[in-house]
């Protein structure tokens, strides 16, 4: 894969910039390194909290105890698996980007469960709405013969119902998403190369669109922290999470500098799980840094053998 930047400007990852690993599927190339081993889990998962990581090039989930950071399973033969997010079971939902599909899985489980279909889209995160459980995905583009030809789109599951679609003119390709505790849905994403950021209203059908008062290079994982709206800028050189608290159509920064991510590079879907941050550091090094929450800086704990990390979701044993 190539990373390149002009003049410090974002590029839309159809073109030369890739912010997830879509744009490998966009160029009809599957993950370079599958694992052709069969899915396995440790007998004692289902009791542990565990954290699932996505490697999008070798196509695995791998799953570790938390907060230990010990090896407990791996679930394989995915498609490029990039986003996650966990209902209030402990179920795990994983983007399988390259199926253009949703894959759900048990807490400690190694197969699917459930399986969301996404008519066609490239998905690369999801979340699950906390006031009713539905669950929503963001797509990068629609796809046709393995190429992107169309603009992405958000789609939201209610139960067994089929899914409702929205977009919203000033957002093309849609990334990362997440609700706050009121159902209140965050989306970022690209216009035109541009950084672009929405509200979907809980119970509402149009987007709400919103200047952030800090400049966001490209777009990074969308997570509530329980009081503010936490932002990645997935950067080469300054990878952070910001805070927002949101008014109207306006994000105003919280604190300044916001979480710095020091050691990363390219940082994704990240997660916060209490007074801890999980980013998945896909840019180059292939680890998974994990660091103290909201304050940030040099990782406290660093996990390695990855190939490209792009997600990253804590499930609790007793959801």
């Amino acid at each position: 894969m190539l990373v390149g930047c002009d003049g410090g400007s974002a590029q839309s990852p159809l073109t030369a910039f890739p912010r997830s690993v879509l744009p490998a599927f966009a160029s009809g190339i599957r993950p370079m390194h599958p694992d052709h081993r069969r899915s396995w889990m440790a007998t004692d998962a289902k009791s542990t909290d565990l954290l699932y990581i996505s490697d999008a090039e070798s196509g695995d989930l791998y799953v570790y105890s938390y907060p230990q950071a010990k090896l407990k399973g791996a679930l394989t033969g995915l498609d490029g698996p990039e986003g996650e997010c966990v209902d209030n079971a402990g179920n795990v939902f994983v983007a399988n980007t390259g199926a253009t599909e949703i894959l759900e899985y048990a807490h400690g489980g190694t197969t699917p469960i459930a399986t969301f279909g996404d008519s066609g889209y490239y998905p690369v995160g999801c979340a699950i709405d906390p006031t009713t459980g539905n669950l929503a995905i963001t797509n990068i583009c629609r796809e046709e013969y393995g190429q992107c030809v169309a603009d992405g789109d958000l789609l939201i599951y209610a139960g067994k119902h089929a899914p409702k679609t929205y977009s919203d003119s000033l957002i093309a390709e849609y990334y990362f998403c997440g609700y706050d505790d009121s159902g209140n849905l965050y989306i970022d994403g690209l216009y035109n190369s541009d950084f672009a950021f929405a509200e979907l209203p809980h119970h509402k059908s149009t987007f709400t669109n919103i200047t952030l008062n800090t400049f966001v290079y490209q777009p990074g994982g969308v997570q509530w922290d329980g009081k503010y709206v936490a932002v990645g800028n997935e950067d080469l050189n300054n990878n952070a999470i910001y805070e927002f608290s949101i008014s109207g159509t306006q994000g105003k920064l919280a604190h300044p500098g916001g979480t710095p991510l020091d050691g990363a590079t390219l940082v994704g879907q990240f997660w916060i799980q209490g007074k801890v941050v999980i980013g998945p550091n896909r840019g180059g090094s292939g680890t998974v840094m994990f660091w103290k929450y909201p304050r940030g800086g040099s990782p406290t704990k660093v996990l390695n053998a990855f190939s490209t990390p792009v997600g990253a979701a804590v499930s609790t044993a007793n959801s």
